[in-house]
């Protein structure tokens, strides 16, 4: 069972590390709205990061806009720094969770999980790097289950929604659930909307070093899944481009993390839990013709600049116009925000109970829903605070042992998906 309970030596629940950057500003105002749902009615925290005077203004900020003046005193701040191992390691030390939002994690992750580990802190991430996330698991599962601690990645939009939303499906369907399809849509008010940058380095790296990918994964040795009931089919040929019925305009297949999150989540609940695994295919809208046309080009130049380093430095240095103003330096408003939202919508399918699955086609089909705020910078603190809170109070609901965990294998005993209801993001049958 997770250790949960604070002391004298380690007086916080959760520490915010990467507080002042731009979505740790967002994280550290949606731990102030929720402090009344710590233990015992209570949650003791802090914010850490390189650099005390911008960490003094995350707290001036917060305080302004949530109307809470005591935030600029009554919420300790410990300076931090991921090159120097000492001072992770002490603030590891004062932490039962460490909320770790300093990317991209290929590049800061590594030293933040190791002194975690070996300082008995849980972690919590909100990466969407599949690299690194199958990294750590690969090299740090077995310490962190001698030492009980709970890593946990991907617990922003990347991939709370899809992982917790086959899940859901999952648990709402009557018989066995064989196969589910994501489509993922996004809408934004008259002022548009944008994400940081820091997603943008993120994907850039992750697309370079791809090959990589494939080699790290070769060293699990995994065995494929069962393929239980009819194999779920590419929804496209050629072109990664189709006309989706579901959604009604034109999509492509989602490149984020969310594939390689639930397919691990189903190998967890397989191996652990006997529970039959789930196919996934995860799609994401596009629109119609003009934002194809944008996509096509933006595409083309990314894919052949990503390959090599003067392109990279292309990508990284102008945002906004490889991206056609979908990411930038600065990020969306909080105008922006407040006008913009996601809505994936999981297709399944699977057999009735008493139906044999290994007899005929799948003859039941399960349509929900889960959607919520604008995704990078509302709902995703919304899910990495509310996976914490889920932590600290139900302990006893996540797997036995320790280890380096997604989403789905940390918290499909718990209460997650309906605190996730409580705050706005919400899931449905329809």
């Amino acid at each position: 069972m997770a250790k949960v309970d604070t002391s004298s030596s380690r007086p916080y629940h959760i520490v915010i590390f990467g507080a002042s950057g731009f979505t740790g500003q967002f994280v550290v105002e949606e731990v102030a709205r929720i402090v009344s749902e710590g233990p015992n009615g209570t949650l003791k925290w802090a914010v850490a990061g390189r650099s005390r005077q911008k960490l003094d203004k995350v707290l001036e900020q917060a305080a302004g806009a949530l109307g809470k003046p005591e935030l600029r005193t009554a919420v300790e701040v410990i300076v931090a720094d991921v090159g120097e191992p000492d001072s992770l390691a002490a603030m590891c030390k004062q932490a039962v969770i460490v909320l770790n939002c300093v990317g991209p994690y290929r590049f800061w992750g590594e030293p933040v999980v190791k002194a975690c580990v070996e300082n008995s802190a849980h972690c919590i991430d909100i990466c969407g790097e599949p690299q690194f996330l199958e990294s750590m698991q690969l090299n740090y599962n077995s310490q962190a289950a001698d030492k009980g601690v709970y890593i946990v990645g991907a617990c922003g939009f990347d991939s709370i929604p899809a992982d917790m939303g086959v899940l859901y499906t999952r648990e709402q369907f009557k018989g066995t659930l064989t196969a589910v399809e994501s489509f993922l849509t996004a809408s934004t008010g008259p002022e548009g909307g944008s994400l940081n940058d820091g997603t943008w380095k993120s994907a850039i790296y992750g697309f370079a070093d791809s090959g990589k990918l494939r080699s790290l994964r070769k060293k699990f040795g995994h065995k494929p899944l069962p393929v239980v009931g009819s194999k779920i089919k590419r929804r496209y040929r050629g072109l990664a481009l189709f006309y989706s019925n579901e959604v009604q305009q034109y999509a492509v297949p989602f490149m984020g993390a969310d594939p390689s999150v639930v397919k691990r989540s189903q190998r967890f609940l397989l191996e652990e839990h006997q529970e039959t695994p789930v196919q996934y295919g995860a799609y994401a809208g596009v629109g119609g013709v003009a934002n194809i046309a944008k996509m096509l080009f933006a595409g083309m130049m990314f894919w052949f600049l990503v390959k090599f380093d003067f392109g990279r430095n292309l990508l990284i240095k102008f945002p906004e116009f490889f991206s056609f103003g979908f990411f930038s330096k600065d990020g969306p408003t909080r105008k922006q925000m407040e006008c913009s939202s996601f809505q994936f919508a999981f297709y399944g399918e699977g057999y009735t109970e008493g139906q044999d699955p290994s007899q005929g086609r799948p003859n039941a089909k399960i349509r929900t829903l889960v959607q919520g705020p604008e995704a990078g910078y509302v709902a995703t603190p919304i899910a990495m605070v509310q996976a914490a809170i889920t932590i600290l109070n139900e302990p006893t609901a996540l797997p036995k042992k320790g280890g380096v965990y997604t989403p789905g294998a940390a918290f499909s005993r718990t209460t997650l998906v309906e605190r996730l209801n409580k705050h706005g993001i919400q899931f449905s049958v329809i």
